[in-house]
């Protein structure tokens, strides 16, 4: 890194009032990182502001609630409007990135052919991505895991899943050097993990690009159909309130890589948007997920090592009949890995039996699953009167039946592994002591509040498409409407991609990067593969 080039913090801003560049990108995750990468790369003068602060490695101390208050944006306590579903993502430099597992899927070519055939998606088919690919597994180290590295609960699910003959196989993972901690979600303390904390923040630092932490967009400044500046509040950051003190950003493109809970609210935030793009906030998806916690014989320590390093794709596709009715699938199904402050909240519950549960901690494994949401059956982000991001998921008929299935192929492979008993994340914590008892889960309530259920992957909201009615983007990632504002996150995914998505992410940037650099005049770098 260029230590002349510094992070700035929010100590920082006592002596600037206005920062200029050439692209302006608000969020520094997979998305924004890459964005600012590809264009330093392509000698183009980049700023990154992120709301969040910076937390390096030599700040983690992989004690779980100190790293809650530095990683997890809202201290994990956000929801959607009517409480159902967990939020679940990063707020600091690098984004979520420093937060996820670092399972790192390619982008299935079904999922990008549907994208192109129904939704008229252009420039981000398989050929197009495939070089985009291998450059990002080369610069992130992606790479299947060393079996040493697989904990108990990865062993354990492995030999369950192939005895059952389940369609699986090992997950690329996002590593070099990696310790096993297993504090993953935390953040890692030795670099390991390959976040955009560690590669393009710092790579495209090294390429002069600035980054201003602390630092939250608030509004922009149109004129005609350019934005021509961006006004922000410096954020306290022992409070997590804005100081009081406002920055002007100004440059010739902006781009807006907040995340999938944040682009498309700050952009609802914008009346002038809001008002032309009737598809803002609409398609909404958060690839909710849930869960089936087993009691084993054997310590398990679900918080060591790796988490899913081995994987279940064979229900990733849904499955319907003639008639369209759901069969079963549409989910991935991987072992769980979880920290024991988060563990206790999985366990519903104050009472003797739900002590009972963390007591045996230890010996607690599990599988969980991410839910493919059903593109019928989408939800919608809206902002109340004080600006507030509301959240609105419907939960309908289909995806209840995935979370049900989900919930009862997560209680089969416990039981294949060797757990004594079963519990499901629902309020009466309903507990299972063979498969004869998978009927039980039809019974188990679906609604607000019923059910444990975390949304860690959103999409959606700024979908991209060719219509201005039913999309808030065009092929180039820019904003319909708008010459220099674009959009680079999985809120322009048309649906979710129905795999981890930050690959999918990072190689959707490179294109958005492309795009903008051409629109500068420009050209990014050619790839070095291989």
């Amino acid at each position: 890194m260029n230590m002349n080039n510094k992070v700035f913090e929010y100590t920082d801003y006592q002596q600037i009032s206005e920062i200029v560049a050439d692209v302006c990108i608000i969020g520094s995750g997979c998305g924004g990182a890459t964005v600012a990468h590809r264009l330093a790369e392509a000698g183009v003068d980049v700023v990154i502001l992120e709301k969040g602060g910076y937390y390096p490695a030599s700040t983690f101390d992989n004690r779980e609630l100190n790293q809650a208050g530095k990683v997890d944006a809202e201290r994990d306590l956000s929801t959607d409007t009517n409480g159902s579903t967990m939020l679940t993502y990063g707020e600091l430099v690098g984004g979520t990135s420093v937060h996820y597992w670092a399972d790192s899927y390619r982008t299935p070519d079904d999922r990008l052919e549907l994208w192109r055939s129904q939704y008229g998606i252009t420039g981000h088919d398989a050929e197009k991505l495939k070089p985009i690919f291998d450059d990002i597994e080369r610069r992130h180290h992606i790479q299947e895991a060393e079996p040493f590295r697989y904990n108990r609960m990865n062993q354990l699910f492995k030999e369950a899943v192939d005895a059952l003959g389940w369609e699986s196989a090992p997950i690329k993972q996002a590593r070099k050097g990696c310790a096993g901690s297993g504090h993953c979600m935390q953040g890692c303390a030795i670099d390991a993990k390959q976040s955009q904390l560690v590669t393009n923040i710092p790579s495209s630092m090294a390429l002069g690009a600035r980054v201003f932490a602390d630092l939250k967009a608030d509004d922009f400044v149109f004129d005609g159909k350019r934005v021509t500046q961006l006004q922000a509040s410096v954020i306290d950051r022992a409070r997590n309130r804005p100081s009081g003190k406002k920055i002007t950003v100004k440059a010739k493109h902006f781009v807006v890589a907040a995340g999938g809970f944040n682009s498309p609210a700050f952009l609802l935030n914008q009346p002038r948007l809001r008002d032309s793009l009737p598809a803002l906030g609409k398609h909404f998806g958060m690839n909710p997920c849930t869960y089936a916690h087993g009691l084993y014989d054997e310590p398990i320590i679900l918080w060591r090592n790796i988490p899913a390093a081995y994987g279940v794709e064979g229900f990733r596709k849904a499955r319907y009949d003639a008639k369209g009715n759901y069969i079963e699938g549409g989910y991935l199904l991987v072992p769980d890995q979880i920290q024991p402050g988060l563990m206790a909240y999985t366990i519903p519950g104050f009472d003797d039996g739900a002590a009972e549960w963390m007591e045996k901690l230890p010996n607690v494994g599990g599988a969980i699953g991410w839910l493919d949401d059903h593109p019928d059956e989408l939800g919608e982000m809206t902002v109340d009167g004080h600006g507030v991001r509301q959240i609105h998921y419907p939960y309908g008929p289909t995806t209840q039946k995935m979370l049900r299935d989900l919930m009862k192929k997560a209680a089969i492979v416990n039981f294949k592994a060797g757990a004594r008993k079963v519990m499901l994340g629902d309020l009466k914590r309903t507990t299972l002591s063979s498969v004869a008892e998978l009927d039980r889960i039809d019974a188990i309530e679906i609604k607000p509040g019923s059910l444990t259920l975390v949304a860690p992957h959103p999409f959606g909201g700024c979908r991209m498409g060719t219509d201005p009615k039913t999309s808030v983007t065009d092929s180039s990632h820019r904003v319909h409407g708008v010459d220099n504002l674009f959009v680079a996150d999985p809120s322009v995914f048309p649906t979710g991609p129905s795999v981890d998505p930050s690959v999918t992410i990072m190689a959707f940037s490179y294109i958005a990067a492309e795009h903008i650099a051409n629109a500068m005049g420009k050209k990014t770098a050619p790839l070095q593969n291989g």
